[in-house]
């Protein structure tokens, strides 16, 4: 027999869904399973140094996170508009694979207008899912002044469950500090609490490092619709 999606319902009190990172990124609470004799740790990330031997190889992912969430307004009703930018689909038309919020009132052909000049201007093409359009951007001005115009509009992807406004600091926050390459909508988070200081420690202990760039998309907001987990798919990218 399978598994079901209600055998994993569990309650997550709000109190315990950290608002703010810790002051030092080292510093977060660490769980460690000891699977040999079956006990709990609670320790802090900077103990994770303790659990590795010299010549172990440690995987660090280097994708970087881009300020993929835009806000603008819908012509003639005005209303407020998310979009949250998932991938580039052609870079010479402008068009983006997107999420729209609330998605009921974005219909093919409505233009969104963003910034408060409204030089940026976003037309819906195409439905993909429920909440997923395609958009074509209009923009008058080269590539790269429409890249840097969507940097300047665009804020730092936080999750949902993060219920506070965006602040500057998040945007060095939100990102691992080995963070390259440009393209996940979401920080691969377990690396958000790697210090310099701590990856010297590890280093110097021996450890040996390699990256991949696996760019976070879609598939982490996705949730899990089927009662009968076979049958979910998954949506994965490649490697780079």
């Amino acid at each position: 027999m399978g598994m079901k999606l209600s055998q994993f319902g569990f309650e997550l009190p709000d109190e315990l869904l950290a608002e703010y990172p810790a002051e030092n990124r080292d510093e977060a609470r660490l769980m460690v399973l000891n699977r040999k004799d079956q006990t709990i740790e609670h320790k802090l990330f900077k103990d994770i140094m303790d659990y590795f031997e010299p010549k172990d190889v440690m995987v660090l992912n280097n994708t970087k996170v881009f300020p993929a969430r835009l806000f603008g307004n819908k012509e003639k009703t005005g209303a407020r508009i998310e979009v949250f930018l998932l991938r580039e689909l052609n870079p010479e038309t402008k068009l983006w694979d997107v999420l729209v919020d609330p998605a009921r009132k974005i219909r093919i052909g409505n233009k969104l207008y963003f910034g408060d000049d409204e030089s940026l201007v976003a037309e819906v093409i195409d439905n993909t899912t429920s909440r997923g359009r395609t958009l074509r951007f209009l923009y008058d001005g080269s590539y790269q002044e429409f890249r840097k115009k969507l940097q300047e509009l665009g804020e730092t992807p936080l999750p949902k469950y993060i219920k506070r406004e965006v602040q500057p600091e998040d945007q060095e926050r939100y990102q691992t500090i080995y963070a390259k390459n440009e393209g996940a909508v979401a920080a691969p988070t377990a690396g958000l609490h790697f210090s310099k200081h701590l990856l010297k420690r590890l280093e110097i202990k021996g450890i040996d490092f390699a990256e991949v760039t696996l760019h976070v998309g879609l598939g982490t907001f996705s949730p899990v619709e089927v009662e009968d987990l076979s049958k979910h798919k998954m949506i994965v990218k490649k490697l780079l």
